[in-house]
Parts: C-alpha cells; sequence; structure tokens
C-alpha cells in the first residue's frame, strides 16, 4: 500500500530501522548575490555530514538528480540517468521512501516530485523536515550513512505533470491555461534585484507564494483547511493549473499542497523563469 504524501516526525521515529524504509536528505542552498544576478546553488552535503536522521542518506540535487550539463540549473536528468542514481539509493519496488529538506521544503517537494514524475508513487515528504524532528528531540546522527542494498528503478514516466517553455507560450496563445507563480510577492510583480535574466512574471499569472503554504519557523504545512482557502479555486479549475517559480524548485511545494487537497495532474512548468526569462522575445509583466 502506498503510504501517506505527508508523514509526520512521530511516525517515522516508530519506523526507523524497517527493512522497507528510504529516508532522503535532499537539501541544497542558493547563494544570492547581494545585487542580483543569477544565483549559485550548492548541495549541502556538509550539513547532512554534521547531522542528519538516522539512516538518512543524502540526495544531491544539483549534479546527481539533475542534469549537470544542461543550460540551466535542477533541469530533469535523463531517464536513464535517473534511474541509476534511484537504484543506487535503494529505490524502487518494495521501498518505502521519505524525503526531507534541512529547512525549506521545497527541496523535499523537488525530490518528491521527480519521483512521482519517474513513475514512483511511495513517497512521503517529513512535514517540517530536520527542524521539526529536531525541535520534537528525536535524536541526529552524523558522518555519512551507508547506503541500502539497490533495487531495480522501472521508469514510467508522466509527461502529463511537466509543462515545456512551448507549452506555455501556446497556452498563452489560446488562452487555455492557468498559471500559477510560487514565488515572493515582491518577485511576482518584478520589484527589487532580480536572480534572473528579466524581472516580472509570465502575463495572466496568479501569486500562490510558496511560503504562504507553511508555517516560517517549524517548516511545517499549513492545515488542510488554511491550505484549502488559498488554493481551493485552482483545485476546483476546469483547466489544469500550471506552477512555476523561478527554477522549478519552490513550486513543487504548491504542487504538493494540490495533491495533498487531492488535486494531483498539476503540471510543473520545469524552466520556470530561469528559461522564460532569458529568451527576451517572451512576455513578462511587472506591477
Amino acid at each position: 500500500m502506498t503510504q501517506p504524501q505527508v508523514i509526520d516526525a512521530q511516525t517515522l521515529a516508530a519506523r526507523l530501522g524497517t527493512d522497507d524504509l528510504v529516508i532522503i536528505d535532499c537539501s541544497v542552498v542558493l547563494h544570492r548575490p547581494e545585487g542580483g544576478g543569477p544565483y549559485r546553488v550548492e548541495a549541502q552535503w556538509d550539513a547532512y555530514q554534521e547531522a542528519h536522521i538516522p539512516g538518512a542518506n543524502f540526495a544531491d540535487l544539483v549534479s546527481v538528480f539533475a542534469d549537470p550539463a544542461a543550460q540551466f540549473p535542477f533541469a530533469i536528468p535523463t531517464p536513464q540517468a535517473f534511474a541509476a542514481a534511484a537504484s543506487q539509493f535503494g529505490i524502487g519496488a518494495g521501498a518505502s521512501v521519505v524525503v526531507y529538506s534541512q529547512a525549506s521544503p521545497m527541496w523535499a517537494t523537488r525530490m518528491w516530485w521527480l519521483l512521482r514524475y519517474h513513475g514512483f508513487d511511495d513517497v512521503a515528504v517529513l512535514d517540517g523536515g530536520l527542524t521539526t524532528w529536531r525541535a520534537e528531540g528525536y535524536p541526529v546522527e552524523s558522518g555519512t550513512g551507508a547506503l541500502p542494498k539497490p533495487r531495480p528503478f522501472t521508469v514510467k514516466l508522466r509527461p502529463e505533470l511537466l509543462a515545456t517553455q512551448a507549452d506555455v507560450h501556446a497556452a498563452l496563445e489560446d488562452g487555455q491555461t492557468c498559471l500559477v507563480n510560487a514565488l515572493t510577492p515582491e518577485a511576482f510583480r518584478g520589484d527589487g534585484v532580480t536572480s534572473y535574466s528579466r524581472p516580472g512574471r509570465i502575463p495572466g499569472s496568479f501569486s500562490v507564494p510558496a511560503g504562504s503554504l507553511v508555517d516560517p519557523e517549524t517548516w511545517m504545512y499549513q492545515p488542510i483547511d488554511s491550505l484549502r482557502d488559498v488554493l481551493g479555486r485552482f483545485v476546483e479549475a476546469d483547466i489544469t493549473p500550471v506552477f512555476y517559480c523561478g527554477g522549478g524548485i519552490s513550486a513543487t511545494v504548491d504542487i504538493f499542497a494540490m495533491s495533498l487537497l487531492g488535486r494531483d495532474d498539476v503540471r510543473l512548468y520545469d524552466g520556470s523563469l530561469t528559461e522564460w526569462s532569458a529568451n527576451p522575445d517572451l512576455p513578462l509583466e511587472i506591477g
């Protein structure tokens, strides 16, 4: 049976050491220049080695579970590369996966989305990540965990969960889309410095900041009723919504919340503003 999509610290603590459990820390930090411009991405390997949930392994979303040769950061790897990496972490038939982040859940939800896009469903996000785990008094360990026994990973791509730049552009022209921007209100308006080639948002976008869906101190998701208050109109939309952000990461916080509300068919524009803003021929709105 597929486990619930979100798991609390108490439930995970009770499952530590079980044969089917695979725990993945997939934290990344973004180094943003004060004056704007492209951010530098760094997998938080050192933070993982300092403290992680017992039995957890570290998945590098920068260079392993992404295509490091791509033009933009965090591009989806080839199916073959993803399957090989997942297999080495013991992800495959019979595995029950829990993903978490050191702080913001967006890295955990990114890994959740990648697994789901590649056809694997038995994956849950630890609510509150390592922050809540430690706050509730559960143990951590240091060093490098031993990888579990590899499992064969069978890719069953779900292309319907992905939107390309061409898809978004075509949808804008025919009016058959519902675009949701998961960045901060300031970034949505195009205020201040930007990490992208140009400031602004894709025309016609709605604003649902990923940060509004979680508690800023615990990193836990807001209660379901609160999520429904924010996202209900998109859950009920006749048109399949497309979520985007800067690089396909924070938008997965929104997509995960949509899934918790029962809408699991929404699409991610993976290139997001990093790709869109780099093309001067594509429109952006400000204000």
